[in-house]
């Protein structure tokens, strides 16, 4: 099907040496014969996602950025045991096939994981997926329904991640010290929003349960008989027992919706302007109808999301002007980084916390 999410030519600076790739899956599992074929899906701002493809069986390698060597930042050992331990008791995770620590492979740690086929709704939906108002706002729904089912997911199933009670405080501590570190000399302060944050910051998390912590239109697979339909949830690199608002406010800082201004709108990479779409406002009603959760004080996770995705802006803007990240588009990053700056801004200013 057209519509199915397809890879690209592998982007130059990286590429990945198919024959030692092919060796390394072969003593894996023996029906894997000949060197695949490998292309690079179009995402990849943090991790690198790519295509292996063989005669009869297709394959999804994720390895960390080319020049990035800290690797608690981008552990691909971490999240491919996440996703193991998740697979049984959240069926939308893929299956994880290998999960190589030699260096002598890739000279990083990667794993290799089944290929959910479907359709991936990025900046726009797939071409040629012509969905009714009604038929949009469902979609969206069930793309809500599973982030909240993972939030039901008892916390013991990543009994050996995250570190229990205090996590907002942490995240607070942890991104504001992770953007000082790498803030450029072109980059705002952020100083007002971070002040801001911790003073407002809620005195307990209002739950502890397993979170992804990047969840998007864009990491979710859908049915290509039924496009409505979620079949798969990708992208497990944050995932970790936390609290389900602060997920929230995570998922919403790329929630553009259609009345937004102009700036926000250039930054929108998933389809929640389209009509039927709910606005930001409607998930979070949605959401706290349906898990029991109170969001008087949804302000502060609002502002946390929009200064958290700043952060991991900035972190890319920062190893690209070092030219360790490839992606021309990374150059961009630093007038989205102060627009996020002067958004969160504007929503203190009028927040009643």
């Amino acid at each position: 099907m057209q519509m199915l999410d397809q890879p690209e030519a592998v982007r130059s600076g990286e590429e990945l040496d198919a024959g030692k790739i092919a060796a390394y899956l072969a003593s894996v599992d023996a029906s894997l014969a000949g060197v695949p074929q490998i292309r690079q899906f179009p995402g990849g701002a943090s991790n690198l996602t790519y295509l292996l493809q063989y005669p009869d069986r297709n394959l999804v390698l994720r390895r960390p950025p080319f020049g990035h060597k800290i690797k608690s930042a981008h552990d691909m050992v971490r999240e491919a045991r996440v996703m193991a331990a998740l697979k049984p008791v959240y069926p939308y995770v893929p299956g994880v096939l290998a999960i190589c620590e030699d260096p002598a492979v890739l000279d990083c740690d990667f794993y290799v994981m089944e290929q959910i086929r479907g359709l991936i709704p990025r900046q726009e939906l797939p071409a040629g997926l012509n969905l009714s108002v009604g038929e949009t706002r469902q979609l969206c729904l069930n793309v809500v329904d599973k982030m909240i089912a993972l939030h039901q997911v008892p916390k013991a199933a990543l009994a050996d991640i995250g570190r229990g009670d205090g996590y907002t405080q942490r995240q607070i501590e942890g991104w504001s010290g992770r953007y000082l570190k790498a803030k450029t000399a072109d980059a705002g302060s952020f100083e007002a929003v971070m002040a801001w944050l911790k003073d407002k910051m809620p005195t307990a998390d209002v739950a502890s349960c397993v979170i992804h912590n990047d969840f998007r239109f864009d990491n979710v697979v859908l049915d290509p008989d039924n496009p409505q339909q979620v079949i798969g949830v990708l992208d497990w690199e944050m995932a970790t027992v936390g609290d389900p608002l602060m997920d929230l406010g995570n998922t919403l800082a790329y929630w553009v919706q259609a009345d937004d201004d102009k700036t926000f709108q250039m930054m929108r990479r998933q389809p929640t302007h389209l009509p039927g779409m709910l606005t930001r406002d409607e998930v979070v009603a949605y959401y706290a109808d349906k898990t029991g959760f109170q969001v008087d004080n949804f302000d502060f996770y609002t502002i946390y999301g929009l200064f958290r995705l700043a952060v991991i802006m900035q972190q890319i803007y920062q190893r690209f002007s070092l030219g360790h990240a490839k992606n021309p588009v990374f150059g961009s990053f630093i007038h989205m980084i102060n627009y996020l700056e002067k958004r969160c801004q504007t929503l203190i200013e009028r927040s009643k916390l």
